[in-house]
């Protein structure tokens, strides 16, 4: 199958596209909902608002499911099909979204967040495979920026919608939201998609009351309510077995008892709720095997970057080990890969120049994208607003909603452009952006001069989205659109965390170096302990590293540029593509 043609296109095809987008921009906000929430969440679950950096798991817990699982989900995508991973994905997020919202202590809420990352990150690459499904090649491109557009207004409204439901609730009120969204989602995703009249009259009762078992006595051993607790018969329901574990109470056991039979039905029942044997067989045929060593390698690497500070570190202190397993697990899984007889990356699927080139792009797309997502805010704070993250934070809006606008010109251009071409110019905009950043000065950021940089920048990078994920699908066969998308949203991801170290590195040198040339407080301000005159030549020691990360990043954006021009050469603009298969026969 070499895509839908024009006819294939209906209503409910778009219809399903357009809930899928909404998923994926939910997901999306969701990586960035914790900005805000993050003390209160902290507050939630007993970690004291001091030890921030105990709350490091939160964030690289969701990152860790959302990158680390992405390339077997893709694969289970190209063989189960794009519309029951989608659902899949859905309640994988719903679910996650329930234990965060009723999480009690620090695992508790990072298995939730592990979960949203494995649902969020799922929903991307079967979304992309959906469009090559729904769309010929030269009717792609719009839809691709519009897929593109929607992800990153997600990265837009997410600290917003967290800003508003703080304002009138506390933060587990945020994963309510979002799990009432996912399940509406799917079970809308679900409704549009074709099914035999004796699928549409099934109902797992024996199932459906299992669940709602589990459910119900799994959230009493999470809220643990105040009346039950306190009440004399029922109140022996929360007195531990052994040690004081939740889980080896009366209700943890017969938690555990239900979720068991449940499983067990769900294996052994001819028509169950979850067809949990089907689903077991397609992980196998995926090569679950080959899946585990990629994540293994994968989760090395985030972990080595996600948990250190960039303000002193480029690894967390056990990022060196981090890092020697992630090479361990590459190693392993490429001997894997040589020796499986189907594995997880089939032999071939990423042969096409195109194909890798656009794995090589993304990453330093990647790399250089975080640079404004991380530094634009924080030299609003060094700068103008140093008392408040807020303001600081809405200065990157600008850039953020230039973005999608980008996103969907780029799907445009990309019929009359080729894809190298357009872009090679994204990221040539976004290199100039952030060349301009590096002129910005103490009150730069509240003159309308810096809607300038924000605006190319935030239009650059839109431009290259699209293209980007054309040049892959249309380099790579159907039946492997999933694992290869997934493997450039991975890309991705990588370039932003090795990004933000590397650039923050360069970033801290250039900082250090101004520092030693300020002279000593007391020299600077007759022998007072502080004054304005030394904090703003510390302001200017810190906008010479931000300065220098700008420099870098413009770097990464250069290097996308001429990798795209040279690895996309022979990826022609979709008008002309049609035109020579109907020339040919075709």
């Amino acid at each position: 199958m070499s895509g839908a043609t024009a006819a294939e296109v209906t209503g409910t095809s778009r219809l399903l596209l357009a809930l899928a987008a909404v998923a994926v921009a939910f997901a999306a906000a969701d990586t960035y909902v914790v900005v805000l929430a993050l003390p209160d969440m902290m507050t939630g679950v007993g970690v004291p608002i001091d030890q921030l950096q105990r709350a490091a798991p939160i964030v690289s817990g969701f990152l860790l499911g959302y990158v680390a699982m992405l390339p077997l989900i893709g694969r289970i995508a190209d063989l189960r099909g794009r519309v029951p991973v989608l659902v899949m994905a859905l309640v994988l997020f719903a679910l996650g979204s329930l234990v965060t919202t009723v999480a009690y202590d620090m695992p508790s809420i990072v298995a939730g967040r592990f979960l949203q990352g494995v649902g969020g990150g799922g929903l991307v690459p079967a979304t992309l495979a959906l469009v090559a499904d729904l769309y010929p090649a030269h009717r792609r491109g719009v839809p691709l920026g519009v897929v593109s557009a929607v992800q990153e207004i997600g990265s837009v409204l997410g600290p917003l919608f967290g800003a508003a439901v703080l304002a009138v609730a506390d933060w587990r009120a945020i994963f309510a939201v979002n799990l009432a969204a996912g399940l509406v989602l799917a079970a809308a995703i679900r409704a549009l998609a074709p099914r035999s009249d004796e699928s549409r009259r099934r109902v797992d009762v024996v199932g459906t009351a299992l669940l709602l078992a589990a459910l119900a006595s799994a959230a009493i051993v999470f809220l643990r309510p105040a009346p039950l607790m306190r009440d004399v018969t029922w109140g022996r329901l929360f007195i531990p077995f052994a040690g004081d574990g939740r889980w080896l109470t009366p209700i943890g056991a017969t938690t555990v008892v239900a979720l068991a039979l449940l499983l067990a039905w769900c294996w052994y029942a001819p028509r169950p709720l979850l067809d949990l044997r089907g689903w077991t067989r397609v992980l196998v045929e995926a090569d679950l095997a080959g899946a585990l060593l990629l994540a293994g390698a994968l989760g090395g690497v985030i972990l080595a970057f996600a948990t250190a500070d960039p303000k002193v570190e480029v690894f967390s202190p056990r990022g060196r080990w981090y890092l020697l397993g992630a090479v361990v697990a590459a190693a392993a899984f490429a001997w894997h890969v040589r020796r499986a007889a189907d594995p997880l990356v089939p032999r071939g699927a990423l042969r096409r120049t195109p194909a890798w080139g656009a794995l090589l792009v993304s990453f330093f797309v990647g790399a250089a994208l975080i640079a404004a997502l991380i530094d634009i805010p924080l030299f609003a704070r060094t700068t103008v607003y140093p008392d408040d993250q807020l303001p600081a934070a809405l200065v990157l809006v600008r850039f953020l909603l230039a973005l999608p606008v980008g996103a969907v010109a780029g799907g445009y251009l990309i019929r009359f452009l080729s894809p190298g071409l357009v872009t090679a110019v994204g990221m040539v905009m976004a290199a100039v952006a952030f060349v301009l950043m590096t002129r910005w000065g103490l009150t730069t950021i509240e003159e309308p001069v810096a809607n300038l940089a924000l605006v190319t920048g935030g239009l650059g990078f839109g431009l290259a989205l699209a293209p980007v994920n054309a040049a892959l699908l249309a380099s790579t066969d159907d039946d492997v659109h999933g694992v290869a998308s997934a493997f450039v949203v991975v890309a991705r991801m990588v370039g932003m965390l090795v990004g933000i170290s590397a650039l923050t590195t360069i970033g801290l040198r250039r900082y250090y170096a101004e520092q030693r040339a300020v002279p000593p407080v007391q020299e600077v301000c007759d022998g007072d302990s502080r004054c304005k005159e030394f904090s703003d030549l510390l302001r200017v020691a810190g906008i010479a590293q931000e300065h220098a990360v700008f420099w870098g990043a413009a770097g990464c954006a250069a290097v996308a540029a001429v990798l795209a021009l040279v690895l996309f050469r022979d990826v022609r603009p979709t008008r002309l593509t049609v035109r020579d298969a109907i020339g040919s026969g075709g």
